[in-house]
């Protein structure tokens, strides 16, 4: 069993030592000559390469696996069946990858017979060496506290029955607060009040977080911060990551931060890898995919309604409004204009959602069409191209309206975890601003499920609200 560095090293070197024999064993001239009278479907039987195409076939396959494998290069403690059948999801990804470099004129590409061979080599081989150097989830984990609120840290401390060694904390924690003091008894008129903290260990402040869990060789870190959206909490999470630390909140402090599930009692585990960097990529992808085909798809309606808009009444076609971006930032987002110009100087701001379909002063004749019918949101495939939107994700609002809704649900913040979307689950089931807490619930669900697969599903289900409403608008418009 491998630790940290060691297992990095013995992952990613047993990996590319595999693979790399895989592929010059199956084209060794007398395993070639085995296979040269097997029938290959749609292939003849296969050739054996020179040594400059070789190690160029080398050298591909390794980087594509490499890439599929890297979500196991990380030190997790794992079970067997899940190593084994996590990798062997990795080798599928890797292969499907490599196959299709096929569909391409490359001049080195696997040939189809190799690709199949060294499948299944790697389906085999791979899976037994990540279980061989993989870290066995531990019954007697060894555990530290890790925060900055000594009354969060006793309560976590009251609430756990694991070993904890010690516990992490920034200076400023260790100087009397006239609360429980970290490492100091808290005096009274009665004299000394010790606390449980006070006969842990000190193992240092946050900046040696990383020293101490190689050291001491932590399995579990229980956090106790006072706030969960600043940077000492965010980089306790990217710390625990990177060495593949289990970390735990307080039940209590769950609904602020994105969780696994339930661990048990009264400590929940924290998720600290929900998403694998192939699927940000995925994502992205299909994001520039469909904003891209659909303002292609869309132009010759484009000129109409900006013609429309403009000879309907005066002012821009185009409005511009600042929305909250990832976690908290800004970005411009564009709409075709279906107000009267300077339509919110009397009113202010009100919620993107609101009288979409009732009849407003405010709203041109044009503008109403395009707002019962959503065709006004298609300049936002702009901000999904250059990267402020996606296509799925919890809707933007504008600043001032979200800070209005963090006094109808606590936790509003939570939703700045991914990109907001020009679609959501809220969305799809027809959920607005006007219940913040309804319309949290809806995107940290989404949040945590989601998925390429899932986005599709919240696609269709949203072109096939649209159409809907463009059918029951033409049936309005007929009967009157």
């Amino acid at each position: 069993m491998a630790t940290g560095w060691r297992y990095r090293v013995a992952s990613v070197l047993g990996t590319a030592s595999l693979t790399a024999f895989a592929v010059w064993f199956i084209n060794y001239p007398l395993i070639q000559d085995a296979f040269s009278q097997v029938p290959f479907v749609g292939r003849p039987a296969p050739a054996v390469l020179s040594n400059g195409a070789l190690v160029f076939v080398i050298l591909t396959v390794l980087v594509v696996v490499l890439g599929a494998m890297w979500p196991l290069f990380k030190p997790r403690p794992r079970r067997v069946l899940d190593t084994i059948l996590l990798t062997q999801k990795r080798v599928f990804l890797a292969m499907i990858g490599l196959a299709a470099l096929g569909y391409f004129d490359y001049s080195y590409r696997l040939p189809r017979p190799t690709l199949l061979l060294v499948t299944g080599f790697l389906l085999l081989w791979l899976p037994a060496w990540m279980v061989a150097i993989r870290r066995r989830p531990s019954e007697q984990s060894r555990a530290i506290i890790v925060g900055d609120d000594p009354a969060a840290m006793e309560a976590i401390l009251e609430e756990t029955d694991l070993p904890v060694i010690g516990y992490v904390s920034p200076p400023s924690s260790y100087e009397a607060t006239g609360e429980v003091v970290v490492g100091k008894p808290e005096v009274s008129d009665g004299g000394a009040v010790t606390t449980r903290l006070d006969e842990l260990s000190n193992l240092g402040g946050l900046s040696r977080l990383d020293e101490v869990l190689v050291k001491y060789e932590i399995d579990t870190a229980l956090l106790a911060f006072a706030d969960t959206d600043r940077a000492e909490f965010f980089g306790t999470l990217d710390t625990c990551y990177e060495h593949g630390v289990t970390a735990m909140v307080h039940r209590d402090h769950a609904d602020n931060v994105l969780t696994a599930g339930v661990a048990g009692g009264e400590l929940v585990e924290v998720d600290l890898d929900p998403w694998d960097w192939q699927d940000y990529v995925v994502k992205r992808v299909f994001d520039v995919a469909f904003a891209a085909v659909g303002l292609l798809v869309l132009t010759p309606l484009l000129l109409v309604i900006a013609t429309a808009i403009k000879l309907d009444s005066p002012g821009p076609v185009l409005y511009n409004q600042e929305r909250t971006a990832e976690f908290g930032g800004i970005f411009t987002v564009y709409k075709f204009r279906s107000m009267i110009p300077e339509a919110e100087a009397d009113t202010g701001a009100k919620l993107s959602e609101d009288d979409r379909g009732d009849i407003d002063p405010r709203v041109t004749r044009v503008g109403r069409f395009l707002r019962k019918t959503h065709l006004d949101e298609i300049p936002q495939l702009w901000s999904i191209l250059v990267g402020h939107m996606s296509v799925v994700g919890p809707r933007p609002e504008r600043p001032e309206l979200d800070t209005s809704m963090e006094s109808g649900a606590e936790d509003w913040r939570n939703r700045w975890f991914v990109k907001p979307g020009l679609t959501g689950l809220a969305q799809i089931n027809d959920v607005t601003g006007h219940d913040p807490q309804k319309k949290l619930r809806y995107d940290v669900e989404y949040i945590r499920q989601q998925s390429f697969w899932f986005d599709v599903k919240i696609v269709v289900r949203q072109i096939w609200s649209v159409l809907t409403d463009v059918v029951a608008l033409v049936q309005d418009e007929r009967s009157t």
